[in-house]
């Protein structure tokens, strides 16, 4: 088929689901192209080096409490309905959707057929609508796109369709704010309007992997993912912010991912083709790979501040957000492992950015005590991943990804309990948040000391090294990790006052405990017992 053919035969498809009328449909637009319609159109400033600098509006971090998932008959009974899954009635789906159906018509519409999964026996082919350019450019470097010219047109498996400039009333559609992002499991459809953040359409892809995945036997990972020379392959939990991308960019090991993955019965594999890094204060001496990748063209920089006369950026300007993010695609990256695919894990890692300072910076699981950190997810909030959040904030994110989580997260433990017996990965806790005090007093666990004990885990110095049991949390922390200064792994010598630090870390353990009772009658007796001993 010609490209004119391929644009007509998608036009219809957009029409058979409601999107009728676009002044221009542009399909499947490489990078070059793209960049000649986001400046055309005024939509980004080109900085010094390549990249496209956007800002995304009043909405600069996901909106989670805008996110809803439709209830109907095939999902109903799957879904763990509640603070998080809120759901929505097909109903008001409807109405908005055909409101915003309406203000679509008559515009330039650009369209991206990507894929979400390397490996080919779970990937999914989802299209992407967007009435920005940029956006478009984004999803082509976020998800898994074909440098090959396309020659034929498929039909999606999932569609998103997002359109910022559309805005909810809140009175009409039943929403909570002009932002809405929906997700449809039967008509296999994404919504979104109101925010122009692209992190929304990101999330909101993993959710529905989140949600397929379990029941293909696939366990479904918020992780970053490498792979070493022997084919040794290190996953790492966590939340944004807690160091997945930073940890994951390792120029002796080849990334496989830095966000989201899937454990299947042969192995690890990436959904996506591409990275979205926190850029804010990034030291070229710290995170090279990354830092350079803000400099190069193809590179979108969402809310970075630019100077518009000579268009050099400053990464340590945070006057529009902290949470300044590039998107770029992983062949941006020196050393990657092409095909997104690894075999199964040698380590998990669960990641937290502690900001009560006493956690300590490595410690050694148990299956049990691995199961119960990944329910609880302790972490921070860190400042501008989310709306309102403007300084971190002790959380527990079940699963280290609760808002992307559809089933219950006792789903996920289980899965990730059945494949540490299965294939015998070694699991271990990393802080990478604050030492010397709380946030506020101490400072953050420097970068060179974290570098050192991922690679001595990695390398499996860790394995056999001597551990003292921390009397409070239970946790088995080396006594010394080479590379590493020993007054970092134990905290409490790290306090000026040693009192303060038992209180504080008294008053954490009690916050675990508090958040897990969530789980009672869900979870084994070994796996309860395995949290704070206090």
């Amino acid at each position: 088929m010609t490209y004119d053919e391929r644009v007509e035969a998608v036009t219809q498809q957009l029409a058979e689901v409601g999107i009728i009328n676009p002044c221009t449909v542009n399909l499947n637009l490489t990078a070059p192209r793209l960049y000649e319609h986001i400046t055309n159109r005024n939509e980004a400033l080109v900085a010094r080096g390549g990249p496209v600098v956007v800002e995304t509006g009043i909405y600069t971090g996901r909106s989670a409490k805008d996110k809803f998932i439709v209830e109907e008959p095939s999902s109903q009974a799957d879904v763990d309905w509640g603070a998080i899954n809120r759901p929505v009635s097909e109903e008001n789906y409807v109405k908005l959707r055909a409101r915003m159906m309406a203000f679509m018509q008559s515009r330039e519409l650009f369209v991206q057929d990507v894929r979400v999964g390397a490996d080919p026996q779970y990937t999914r082919r989802v299209r992407v609508v967007n009435v920005l350019a940029w956006q478009n450019l984004f999803a082509r470097n976020l998800f898994i796109s074909s440098d090959v010219k396309q020659t034929e047109v498929t039909t999606p498996d999932f569609t998103v369709i997002c359109c910022p400039t559309f805005k909810a009333v809140p009175e009409i559609d039943g929403t909570n704010s002009e932002a809405f992002i929906y997700l449809h499991p039967g008509e296999r459809e994404i919504i979104i309007g109101g925010t122009a953040y692209a992190g929304e359409m990101k999330k909101s892809i993993f959710s529905v992997m989140n949600y397929l995945l379990p029941k293909q036997g696939v366990f479904p990972m918020h992780c970053s993912a490498n792979i070493g020379n022997r084919g040794d392959v290190a996953v790492f939990f966590g939340l944004s912010g807690t160091g997945k991308t930073t940890l994951s960019t390792d120029p002796k090991r080849r990334m496989i991912g830095d966000d989201e993955h899937g454990w299947s019965q042969t192995g690890v594999f990436n959904f996506e083709g591409g990275c979205y890094a926190k850029t804010i204060k990034l030291r070229r001496e710290n995170e090279p790979e990354i830092w350079n990748c803000t400099r190069k063209f193809g590179t979108v920089l969402e809310n970075v501040v630019i100077d518009e006369e000579n268009r050099d950026i400053d990464l340590d300007d945070d006057s529009k957000t902290e949470n300044t993010r590039a998107a770029y695609p992983l062949t941006s990256l020196s050393n990657i492992e092409p095909s997104g695919m690894g075999g199964h894990p040698n380590h998990v890692i669960l990641l937290t950015a502690d900001a009560f300072g006493v956690l300590p910076p490595v410690a050694r699981l148990s299956p049990e005590q691995a199961m119960y950190h990944f329910l609880s997810g302790y972490t921070a909030k860190l400042a501008g991943t989310e709306r309102g959040i403007k300084e971190p904030q002790a959380t527990f994110s079940s699963c280290f990804g609760a808002p992307f989580m559809v089933h219950h997260p006792t789903v996920y433990a289980d899965m990730l309990g059945k494949r540490l017996e299965e294939t015998g990965a070694k699991c271990w806790l990393v802080n990478t948040g604050w030492t010397g005090g709380a946030y506020g007093e101490g400072f953050r666990m420097p970068i060179k000391e974290t570098r050192a004990i991922i690679d001595r885990i990695i390398a499996g110095d860790l394995d056999i090294i001597d551990t003292r049991e921390d009397s409070i949390f239970g946790l088995n922390v080396p006594v010394h990790v080479a590379g590493v200064d020993d007054k970092f792994l134990t905290p409490r010598n790290t306090w000026k006052d040693q009192d303060a630090f038992d209180a504080k870390a008294k008053d954490l353990a009690n916050q675990f405990k508090t958040n897990f009772a969530q789980f009672d009658g869900r979870v084994a007796d070994k796996i309860k017992s395995a949290g704070p001993k206090i």
